[in-house]
C-alpha cells in the first residue's frame, strides 16, 4: 500500500507547487524582467545543489544518453521556460494554468509518434474536445491588465506544453537509469547556463530596487518549485508509467484556477468556465479506461 500511495503523494504535491509557480512568476514580473526572474531562480536552485551534490553518490553513465540528457534540458527548462515567461505577460496564470491540462494528451500523442505506442480512437477524440475548449477558452477571454493579449499568452503556453511532453518522455527513459534528484540538479545548472548570461542582452532591465515581494517569489520559484517541485516529479515518473504520471498534470488546473482567485483576484468568465470544462472533459475522455470486452477484443 505504502509503495502506491508514495508515488501519489509526491506527484499530488508536485502540481500543487507547479500551479503555485504561476502565482509566483506573475508576483514577480510586476516589478522585475522576466530573464532576471528566470536566471534568479536557475541561480538558487543551482546554488543549493552545489551544496549537497555529493550527496547524489557516483554516477553510472550509459553510453549515448548524452542526447536524452540533452534534449531533456534544452526542452525543459530552457525552452519551456523561456515560452511560459512570455505566456505569463499576455495571458493570466488561471488561463495558463488551463492550458496545461492539454499535457497528458500531448504526452500520449508523442509516445505515439515517437515510441509507436497504441492511442485509441477515443484518445484522439478527447484531444480535439480539448483543443476545442483550449481554442474557446482564447476566443472568450477579455483583454485586461492581468491578460493584454491572452489567445497569444495562451499559444505561447501551449508552446511551453510541447516542451513538456519532450521533457516528459525523455525523463521516462532516463530516469530508470539516473537519480531523479541528480536529473533534477542538472536542470538548474543548464538553466543557470543558459539564462545567466542572457542578462548581458540589450533590451533585458537590470534591478535597480529592492523589492522584498520579487525577491520572496524569486526565492520560492528557485528553491520550492525547482528543487521539490521537478525533484518529486522525477521521483514520480520513476516510479509508475510516464502516461500515469501525466494525468496528474490535470490537478494543476485546478489548484491554479483556486490559488489565482484567492492570491492574484483573477476570474474566469461564463464561457471560460464552459471551454475549462470542455478541455477537462476531453482529457477525462482520452483516459477513459477500456471496456474488459474492447480489451479482449484487441488482444483477439
Amino acid at each position: 500500500m505504502s509503495s502506491r500511495i508514495t508515488p501519489i503523494l509526491c506527484l499530488t504535491l508536485a502540481m500543487l507547487l507547479w500551479a503555485s509557480a504561476f502565482i509566483a512568476l506573475k508576483l514577480a514580473f510586476r516589478h522585475y524582467d522576466p530573464m532576471v526572474v528566470l536566471a534568479g531562480r536557475m541561480l538558487v536552485a543551482s546554488c543549493c545543489f552545489v551544496w549537497v551534490w555529493r550527496r547524489f553518490g557516483p554516477v553510472h553513465y550509459c553510453a549515448g544518453d548524452w542526447k536524452f540528457i540533452g534534449l531533456l534540458m534544452l526542452a525543459e527548462p530552457c525552452l519551456y521556460f523561456l515560452f511560459e515567461a512570455s505566456a505569463l505577460q499576455y495571458t493570466s496564470a488561471a488561463q495558463a494554468g488551463m492550458i496545461t491540462a492539454l499535457l497528458p494528451l500531448l504526452v500520449a500523442l508523442g509516445a505515439w509518434f515517437f515510441l509507436r505506442e497504441r492511442l485509441r480512437l477515443q484518445a484522439w477524440l478527447g484531444f480535439a474536445l480539448a483543443v476545442a475548449g483550449a481554442l474557446w477558452l482564447s476566443f472568450a477571454a477579455l483583454v485586461s491588465d492581468v491578460a493584454p493579449n491572452p489567445l497569444l499568452g495562451n499559444f505561447l503556453e501551449f508552446c511551453a506544453m510541447l516542451c513538456a511532453m519532450v521533457y516528459t518522455l525523455c525523463l521516462k527513459r532516463l530516469s530508470s537509469r539516473y537519480s531523479p534528484w541528480l536529473l533534477t540538479a542538472l536542470q538548474s545548472f543548464c538553466g543557470t547556463l543558459f539564462f545567466v548570461p542572457a542578462l548581458a542582452m540589450p533590451g533585458v532591465e537590470m534591478p535597480t530596487v529592492w523589492v522584498p515581494e520579487a525577491v520572496l517569489a524569486i526565492l520560492y520559484l528557485g528553491l520550492v518549485v525547482n528543487i521539490f517541485a521537478y525533484g518529486l516529479f522525477n521521483l514520480g515518473v520513476s516510479w509508475i508509467p510516464a502516461s500515469q504520471a501525466s494525468a496528474y498534470i490535470n490537478l494543476i488546473p485546478v489548484f491554479t484556477v483556486v490559488l489565482a482567485y484567492v492570491l492574484l483576484h483573477e476570474t474566469l468568465n461564463v464561457q471560460q468556465l464552459a471551454a475549462a470544462a470542455l478541455i477537462i472533459g476531453g482529457v477525462m475522455l482520452s483516459q477513459w479506461p477500456e471496456s474488459r470486452s474492447a480489451t479482449r477484443a484487441v488482444a483477439g
